[in-house]
């Protein structure tokens, strides 16, 4: 069975006040093709998103989160095998 790469990413998200911030930057993450797995904690501000990069880029992702108005302070970028 051929190994699928996939990247991880965690985004600082500014602006988030409340539960609704939450489910739409949830919304916007999830709807990107590719995307696996999108957490996203009020607590923390901070999302993290599971995706395939051969079908979704970074740029992609943090576009998501700004397009929603939301500011970002940091991004961290991995790799993840699956």
């Amino acid at each position: 069975m051929a190994t699928k790469e996939t990247k991880k990413v965690t985004l600082q998200i500014s602006g988030m006040t409340c539960a609704l911030c939450v489910a739409h930057n949830e919304k916007a993450l999830g709807e990107l093709p590719g995307v696996e797995k999108v957490v996203v904690n009020l607590a923390t501000d901070k999302a993290t998103v599971e995706y395939d990069p051969a079908q979704t880029t970074l740029e992609e992702v943090v576009g998501a989160v700004l397009g929603d108005g939301r500011e970002m302070r940091t991004v961290t970028d991995g790799d993840k095998r699956n």
